[in-house]
């Protein structure tokens, strides 16, 4: 099967803030975890899931030149311009605020279940170009995230909007959070010295995959929604009015299962995802682990953002179904049906029940290699690294070729420390979830601090 250009679709991912958000149809009682998977670690927070399903699917061709048909002016759009009519549904997250929305926004399966990843290369002629676009992409995002009456162009010109969403645009839940690569501090716009310390471009760990064209990028977008065309919707929107400033790289679009039976969604393995997690509604630990601080050896502006991992994961099912529930269960160190840690006495164990490993350090209960031990080991050594703030999605794919269906998972996780992340994906090289997982694509990116008001705009403190 050919693992190369299997991403082409993108959508949009609004930004949230927990405190803020309104949930206005009936949900659980109480989000439950998702087992840690992918290949790529759970944090150690507190432990509530975070998205969890995407799918693949390729991008149409939504790139054009410099600034779409002319100048930003010249297409209508003046910086922060949000339309006068804004309806405002329940479903509207903030877009203002100290830090993006989208980061520690409340996870799927109670919102937010569709998401895309739009990776770009910039083609802003300079800094003042780069400084219309991200005050565009803030215009755009500003409208989107809130909604109201969709654009209308003077009668007989092209329509000024897709109408994939009628004439009433719903804010439906959508974030949308922007990220920087480490190729957009080359030299073209005179950013390499306020690049974010510990920012690099992704390179492939032992058993990795990389395909270049479904890489890194300069600038990464993630749309999530509460349905799959406002996403889609979004990701039109901005990329028509950035056209000729951005340049599609690659995209990869995603879902949320529903919980099976209840509460926590499992993803391909049927494991559940993601049940290490940090407390995202903690102020104290998204201090700690998720948002640069002031003062932290990071450079000024960059003071509430955080690093932005993606990790784009093929899942080999079919292998994996030949493989016996107990040695699954040895492999990931849960049961596949509770979450509970291997060895808890009772089948129906709650997946809130921590693995302890004091009393078996010859991994006679959880297997040292497993995938849980390798990716948190519990020692004072790995204390640091063990703590990232995960939000993924799985995608589907037809194959193009007669094979089977393409699933996998697009890793996501947040931390303040990019470190933390390489560490712990460093040690989960040696894991036994290896032969049935391989990853091919993603990179790392900065997610930049908040737009603090009407007036300010996505990396404002970048380009000052």
């Amino acid at each position: 099967m050919n693992k190369k250009n299997r991403i082409t679709e993108r959508r949009e991912t609004p930004a949230v803030s927990p405190q803020d958000v309104t949930v206005t149809r009936e949900t659980p009682s109480a989000p439950q975890d998702m087992a840690d998977i992918g290949g790529c670690p759970a944090g150690g927070f507190g432990r509530r899931s975070v998205l969890q399903g995407v799918a693949v699917a390729g991008l149409a061709g939504v790139g054009g030149n410099l600034l779409g048909r002319g100048s930003l002016a010249g297409r209508g759009i003046r910086p922060n311009e949000v339309a006068v009519e804004t309806v405002v549904s329940g479903n509207a997250f903030p877009f203002y605020g100290e830090y993006q929305s989208g980061i520690i926004t409340p996870p799927p399966p109670y919102r937010q279940q569709f998401s895309t990843y739009a990776a770009f290369n910039v083609t802003a002629a300079n800094r003042g170009e780069l400084t219309d676009l991200f005050r565009t992409l803030t215009a755009r995002a500003a409208f989107l995230t809130a909604g109201g009456a969709a654009p209308s162009g003077p009668a007989g010109s092209p329509p000024a909007d897709s109408g994939i969403l009628g004439p009433q645009i719903s804010a439906d839940g959508l974030t949308v959070t922007v990220s920087v690569g480490a190729s957009l501090f080359d030299g073209r716009y005179g950013l390499a010295s306020r690049k974010p310390a510990q920012l690099v471009t992704m390179e492939p760990f032992r058993h990795d995959d990389l395909d270049p064209a479904i890489s890194d990028g300069d600038l990464l977008i993630q749309l999530c929604a509460d349905h799959n065309d406002t996403a889609v919707h979004a990701l039109l929107d901005i990329s028509d009015n950035t056209s000729g400033a951005l340049q599609p790289r690659w995209s990869i679009s995603g879902f949320v299962n529903p919980p099976r039976p209840d509460g926590v969604p499992r993803d391909w393995f049927g494991f559940k995802d993601g049940i290490a997690q940090p407390d995202f509604t903690s102020t104290a630990q998204n201090n700690q682990y998720v948002w640069a601080q002031p003062d932290s050896g990071e450079p000024t502006w960059a003071a509430g953002g955080t690093y932005h991992v993606v990790r784009i994961i093929d899942f080999d099912v079919q292998k994996w179904q030949r493989v016996p529930v107990a040695e699954q269960e040895r492999i990931f160190g849960r049961q596949k049906t509770s979450g509970a840690p291997t060895y808890a006495p009772d089948p129906g164990a709650n997946d809130e029940f921590d693995p302890i490993y004091t009393n078996d350090p010859q991994g006679l209960l959880t297997a040292l290699n497993s995938h849980i031990r390798l990716a948190n080991p519990q020692t004072p050594q790995t204390f640091a690294s063990s703590t990232i703030l995960r939000r993924s999605y799985d995608f589907e794919q037809i194959s193009l070729t007669g094979g089977a269906p393409l699933l996998g998972h697009a890793f996501t996780c947040y931390q303040r420390e990019l470190s933390s992340y390489i560490d712990m994906q460093t040690r989960l090289e040696d894991e036994l979830l290896v032969p049935y997982i391989s990853p091919r694509g993603g990179g790392y990116f900065f997610a930049v601090p908040g737009v603090r008001d009407s007036q300010d705009y996505y990396a404002s403190g970048l380009l000052a």
